[in-house]
C-alpha cells in the first residue's frame, strides 16, 4: 500500500471521528436545552398560579391590608378578580397601553406570564359601560386558562357568578355570555361607548355572537365587563367570558372546596414569544426523551462503524501480509 493510500485512510477515520464527535456534541447540547427548557417553563407557570398571589387577596377581616402592600409594590394594582368555581382569583392592573403587562406579573417584574390587565382606555372606577380584560390563557388553569372552558354549555351553566373588588369594596359579578371571537374585530373589543343607541347596539351584538347565554336582565344601564384571552381553536381567535358589575355579592358555592382541575391542555397565548413555550409539558418531555434515544442510536452507530473499520483493517493487513 503507497504512503498516500494510508494517509488518506488516516484522513478518513479523522474525519469520521469529528463528524461524530459533532453530532454528539449538538445532541447533547439540544438535551441540555430541553431540560433546561422544561424547568424553565415550570417556573413560568408555578409564578403564574394564583396561589402566589393569595397573601395580597383583599379580605373583609384585614380590612384589604395586604391588598394595599401589593400596591405599595406596583402601583397599577388597583383591582381584584374572582371567578368562582375556576381558578381565575388575581389582582388587576392596569398600565400606559396594553402591552405592559403583556410580559410583565403584578408585582412589576418580567414574567412570561404577565398579568391580568385592564384596557388602559378604559377607567379603574368602571364607570364606563364596557370594561376589558386581557390575561393570558396558560396551562394548568394559570392566569385566564379557564376562560375557554365556558365553551363548554354545562362549565358556563353551574359558574355564573364572581367577584371584582375596587375602590375598598367588593361588588358582584353575574356572568350572562360565553364568546368567541376575532382579535382584531373593533366591533366587540370596544371601549368608550356612551350612547343609549350606542349601548343597545354593543348589547345586542354581544348576545347575537354568544355561544351561550343566561337570562340576566342586563341592560344598557348595567356596567359591562368582557374577559379576554387567546383560543386554540382559531387563529386570532378570542374566547371572551360576558358579565356584568353588580351591587350585591354572590355566594360562592365552590367556597368549601376547589374548583375542576384543569381542563385540556390549552396553547399557551399567542402573544408568548416563545414557540418552545407553546408546547405542553407532556410534548416537551417527548422531545427530551427522543433526543435521548437519538443519542443512544448515534453511539450504536458509532460503535458498529468502528467495528467495521477494525474489521476491514485487518482484512487489509492480512491480505498485505
Amino acid at each position: 500500500m503507497s504512503v498516500w493510500a494510508k494517509v488518506g485512510r488516516k484522513a478518513i477515520r479523522f474525519m469520521n471521528g469529528v463528524v461524530d464527535l459533532a453530532v454528539l456534541i449538538v445532541v447533547l447540547l439540544l438535551v441540555a436545552v430541553g431540560c433546561y427548557a422544561i424547568w424553565d417553563s415550570k417556573q413560568v407557570f408555578n409564578r403564574a398560579d394564583a396561589a402566589q398571589y393569595q397573601i395580597y387577596r383583599p379580605t373583609v377581616e384585614n380590612g384589604g391590608k395586604t391588598f394595599e402592600e401589593l400596591r405599595a409594590i406596583n402601583p397599577d394594582v388597583f383591582a381584584w378578580l374572582t371567578v368562582y368555581g375556576t381558578r381565575i382569583d388575581y389582582p388587576v392592573v392596569q398600565g400606559p397601553d396594553n402591552m405592559t403587562y403583556v410580559n410583565t406579573n403584578a408585582e412589576g417584574q418580567y414574567s412570561l406570564s404577565g398579568a391580568i390587565f385592564l384596557d388602559y382606555h378604559c377607567s379603574r372606577d368602571f364607570s364606563d359601560f364596557s370594561s376589558i380584560f386581557y390575561g393570558h390563557h396558560m396551562e394548568k388553569s394559570a392566569m385566564f386558562g379557564d376562560i375557554g372552558r365556558f365553551a363548554e354549555e354545562s362549565y358556563f351553566r353551574e359558574r355564573p357568578y364572581g367577584m371584582l373588588y375596587y375602590d375598598g369594596l367588593e361588588h358582584g359579578l353575574e356572568f350572562f355570555a360565553f364568546i368567541h371571537a376575532d382579535a382584531y374585530d373593533g366591533a366587540v373589543f370596544r371601549t368608550g361607548i356612551t350612547e343609549p343607541e350606542q349601548r343597545q347596539a354593543y348589547l345586542d351584538l354581544l348576545l347575537d355572537m354568544a355561544m351561550h347565554t343566561r337570562e340576566t336582565g342586563v341592560t344598557i344601564n348595567d356596567r359591562i365587563v368582557l374577559l379576554s384571552t387567546c383560543s386554540g381553536s382559531t387563529t386570532n381567535g378570542r374566547d371572551i367570558l360576558v358579565g356584568r358589575i353588580t351591587e350585591g355579592l354572590y355566594d360562592n358555592p365552590f367556597a368549601l372546596g376547589e374548583p375542576d382541575g384543569p381542563g385540556p391542555t390549552p396553547v399557551v397565548d399567542g402573544l408568548l414569544p416563545s414557540l418552545w413555550a407553546r408546547i405542553s409539558l407532556p410534548g416537551k418531555v417527548s422531545i427530551v426523551f427522543q433526543q435521548f434515544f437519538l443519542i443512544l442510536l448515534l453511539l450504536a452507530i458509532r460503535k458498529k462503524r468502528k467495528h467495521k473499520r477494525k474489521q476491514r483493517d485487518s482484512y487489509r493487513g492480512g491480505n498485505e501480509a
